[in-house]
């Protein structure tokens, strides 16, 4: 008897079953199956059922793993349009250069890395026969994200195809004395050949779904259609690791990016060992890809295994494979057939008949050569069906051997990633194995020669034509300028000159009202890029919205609950803000993006990227640095920022370190404005110089980072002296003298100290001039210093400047020199920041800043534990006057009674 109190089958799903007796004959069916013909044949109909749902359209999950075969059958691959053996070829001849640059370079210690190249070789040289559209086809051709390790194989590339020079290749890692090479993909060292910079591993990935998302935002803003692009980024299973690497897989999936294709090489091997040694990394990153939407293709093994398949009537075959640990692939790649039989074959009484109809030799091409990766028509195919795909971005999971053709010392050994240099036997070995006509006596004093088959050879020649017809060289960079953007109206930046009276504004907000005027300008106004990580209206930037709409590539498909507002969220196609949800590495791959199309697409872009200003550097500092060597322009802004500037927020969000940060990266013009007529300034001067007319000898390829504050407080008229927007940009100027600055000081030849104070610290160093001459009889005259490293790098340019006999005066004491007393230095930041220029300052020179960690509380209680308010900075001042016997010392206990400090 049925219990009636026990749970049926159909009572463990919410949705009612409208026929039972239906769905009871499916599952009756399914246990015959399983009972007469084994459990792995019952699940292979169903995977082939849930496969044939998908293709039909039925709303069900996706299969998140395949078995572990190709995913394009041998039967299934399209003819390859080109000359296969001349091809091959033209591959073995990039094979053996790539190996021996880093050979010759081994013996003067410069490293180099010849296993990965070795691996993906086809995977490169398929796309750059077929694929890859260069800089003068449709759009802007396609951009490359390359593998940083596999560098020497596009160097040989280019080498062949008469781009680069045998010394070009000797100077491989040694770019001091001119003509070198870079070690991996570097814009600003190679600016001509290399886009993107990848060797940070991560990065590359990243970078690439948001290049091919930007892509689109050209193409819907009417900027420039360059729908014909396609991404393509080449990657390391072992780089999957990273972050970064998988962060916005389904941004990508979201928003239908068909314009971008991942080729993972899955060799199987890292740095130091397996990637997966108890697993299987192809199936972990199937599922993942297939789990965010992209479409997967698996390009596992060679033509060899064919015959394997075939033979394998029960399913065994395809079972072991899925079974067998990526660790253990990689020790059949070095054992000899007889283990592999026993090892492999002899787990399963099918394999073992299986195992019977097959030759030693069959064996170890099979598992010792034939691998998806390593064969051209398995990539094409692979290739073809990733850009004919639409509507989902796709990935490429190709099983390839690290250190493939390199000899058996090499291929699939732990070790093969710091393994430098193939011995003379070696690469004897490797010409005879990949037919190329170099001879034993071409070796001479034990140097392995390089190999060319003559400028005028059929390979050269096919290499050429195939790229002619593919819009010529890649990878490949514009160096060519871009005319100057025309200069927006001086309107837009004078507004601030004549302060806010008495309406307190804060800086960010400034600098929100700036950009709102300057995206209104005829000509260059489309061109700004708004780059926000979900944190506008923070920052004052509602008010764009509906005037500049938020990207959505499906515009906006609901009614927002605001829409009866002025300032709703709206959404567009058109839309120009980026507005990315919680993601400051989204949105910096984003500025990146923006900020080099000036090169990519040859469309100069100008994007600003707003965000709390802890979060920036702390967070996405390498970001920073790839952006550097991108040759990227731009603004960033980091709001909010300093350490006591945001009441209650605490440690977490307390930034008193991100100029020192930025100090370090050379790209980064680093200044921390005061006023709202300083930041119209300054972002006045960077559109000159990153995209108008530059001075002779300034670098356009940098970019500015600004600190704005959100305390709210009445804004300054620009001061009419001479020399104020040199000083702006230069750092430092004389905001007011003592005199100027009505303060009375009670005292006959008073003291004199010279207090300089950057962004929100300015205010707590002039109400601490006037209390210091009305209650210490000080006179003291303040400082705006915009920029603490820009005043230390132009003193560091005079220093190396007089070594090389020249005569010339850091800025710094130009601005300073007569100043009397001594000079006090004030920010909210460590004191590591204005300590910066203390060497170059002539006058004797202190500084406080808020070192230590942030804290929550109100800014007055914040900025007097950090001791940095107005009280402590008297007091700092007494104390630097006592020592000098300016002033008795016992003023300095005085008032620190009096201030209760």
């Amino acid at each position: 008897m049925t219990d009636p109190t026990a749970i049926q089958p159909s009572e463990l799903d919410q949705l009612p079953d409208r026929d039972p007796e239906e769905t009871a004959e499916w599952q009756a069916s399914l246990d015959a199956v399983t009972e007469a013909a084994g459990p792995h044949r019952a699940a292979y109909l169903m995977r082939r059922t849930l496969e044939r749902a998908e293709g039909n359209g039925l709303a069900l999950p996706k299969l998140l793993e395949t078995d572990y075969v190709n995913t394009i059958p041998t039967a299934a691959e399209p003819t390859v349009d080109g000359d296969e053996e001349m091809e091959r070829r033209i591959t073995a001849w990039n094979r053996w250069n790539a190996a021996a640059m880093v050979t010759r370079g081994a013996k003067h210690g410069v490293g180099g890395h010849i296993a990965t190249f070795a691996s993906a070789a086809w995977l490169y040289e398929t796309g750059f026969n077929h694929f890859f559209k260069g800089k003068e086809a449709d759009g802007s051709g396609d951009q490359l994200y390359i593998q940083g390790h596999a560098s020497p194989g596009i160097y040989a590339r280019a080498f062949l195809d008469g781009r680069l020079n045998e010394t070009h290749l000797d100077n491989f890692r040694q770019e001091a004395g001119g003509n070198g090479l870079p070690s991996y993909p570097h814009p600003r060292r190679l600016p001509w050949l290399w886009e993107f910079p990848t060797v940070s591993m991560g990065l590359g990935p990243l970078s690439a779904i948001y290049q091919a998302r930007f892509n689109r935002y050209l193409t819907n803003r009417d900027i420039k259609d360059v729908s014909a692009s396609h991404v393509w980024a080449f990657l390391g299973d072992g780089e999957m690791d990273e972050p970064e690497s998988t962060a916005a897989l389904a941004l990508a999936s979201r928003e239908g990016l068909d314009n971008l294709t991942f080729v993972i090489n899955c060799n199987l091997q890292r740095l130091d060992g397996p990637v997966r040694a108890n697993f299987k990394i192809v199936q972990e990153l199937e599922a993942q890809f297939r789990g965010a939407g992209w479409n997967v293709i698996k390009s596992l093994w060679g033509n060899a295994w064919d015959e394997l398949f075939r033979l394998d009537t029960t399913g065994a075959l395809v079972r072991r494979l899925r079974q067998v640990p990526d660790a253990q692939v990689q020790t059949y790649q070095t054992r000899d057939a007889a283990y592999i039989r026993q090892d492999f074959f002899g787990s399963d009484p099918a394999l073992v008949e299986l195992a019977k109809l097959l030759s030693d030799d069959k064996i170890l091409e099979c598992f010792h050569l034939s691998r998806g990766g390593h064969e051209a028509r398995k990539v094409y195919a692979a290739y073809k069906a990733a850009v004919e795909h639409k509507g989902a971005p796709t990935v490429i999971l190709a099983q390839t051997v690290k250190g493939h053709t390199l000899g058996t010392g090499f291929a699939s050994k732990n070790a093969n990633h710091q393994m430098k240099k193939l011995s003379t036997d070696e690469f004897k070995q490797m010409r005879d194995l990949l037919e190329l006509p170099i001879k034993d006596s071409d070796f001479v004093d034990g140097v392995v020669p390089y190999g060319h088959p003559g400028a005028d050879s059929p390979e050269v020649r096919y290499l050429q034509e195939r790229r002619a017809a593919l819009g010529g060289p890649a990878p490949a960079r514009r160096t060519q300028p871009l005319a100057p953007l025309p200069a927006p109206a001086d309107k837009a930046f004078a507004a601030f000159d004549k302060g806010s009276g008495s309406q307190n504004v804060a800086t960010t907000m400034a600098f929100v009202r700036l950009v709102k005027d300057l995206v209104r300008d005829k000509t260059s106004g489309k061109r700004w890029v708004p780059i926000v990580p979900d944190e506008a209206r923070t920052f004052g930037m509602e008010s764009l919205f509906p005037s500049l709409g938020i990207y959505s590539p499906k515009g906006q498909t609901y009614e927002p609950v605001d829409r009866d507002q002025l300032m709703y969220y709206k959404e567009a196609k058109d839309g120009q803000i980026l507005n990315e949800g919680i993601t400051e590495a989204g949105s910096m791959a984003d500025f990146i993006a923006a900020s080099t199309a000036y090169s990519t697409h040859g469309e100069a872009m100008i994007p600003f990227y707003i965000f709390y200003s802890m979060f920036g550097w702390q967070r996405t500092a390498d970001q920073m640095w790839q952006l550097g060597d991108q040759l990227g322009r731009g603004f960033l802004v980091g709001a909010t920022a300093g350490r006591t500037t945001l009441t209650g927020e605490g440690l977490q969000h307390a930034d008193g370190h991100s100029p020192v940060i930025a100090a370090t990266n050379p790209a980064a013009l680093s200044y921390d404005p005061a006023f709202a007529y300083e930041v119209a300034t300054i972002v006045k001067d960077g559109l000159r110089r990153m995209y108008g007319e530059a001075a002779p000898g300034e670098d356009q390829n940098v970019f500015y980072y600004l600190t704005v504050y959100n305390e709210p407080i009445p804004q300054p008229a620009k001061p009419a002296a001479t020399g104020i927007d040199e000083g702006i940009v230069k750092g430092l100027y004389r905001f007011n003298t003592a005199e100027s600055a009505g303060v009375q000081v009670n005292a006959a030849n008073a003291a004199r100290i010279q207090l300089l104070g950057s962004g929100t610290a300015i205010h707590w160093v002039l109400e601490a001039q006037k209390l210091l001459a009305e209650e210490w009889g000080v006179a003291a005259d303040v400082w705006s210093a915009t920029s603490w490293t820009e005043l230390r790098r132009d003193a560091l340019e005079a220093d190396a400047a007089l070594l090389r006999g020249e005569e010339r005066v850091p800025f710094l004491r130009q601005a300073l020199q007569g100043a009397e007393g001594p000079v006090l230095a004030v920010s909210d930041y460590m004191r590591q920041v204005p300590d910066q220029i203390a060497q170059w300052v002539e006058q004797d020179y202190s500084s406080l800043g808020a070192d230590g960690f942030g804290l929550s509380d109100t800014r007055v209680a914040a900025r007097r534990h950090f001791g940095v308010d107005a009280q402590s900075i008297v007091v700092a001042a007494l104390a630097q006057l006592a020592r000098r016997g300016e002033v008795p010392a016992s003023a300095v206990k005085e008032a620190r009674a009096r201030y209760g400090l």
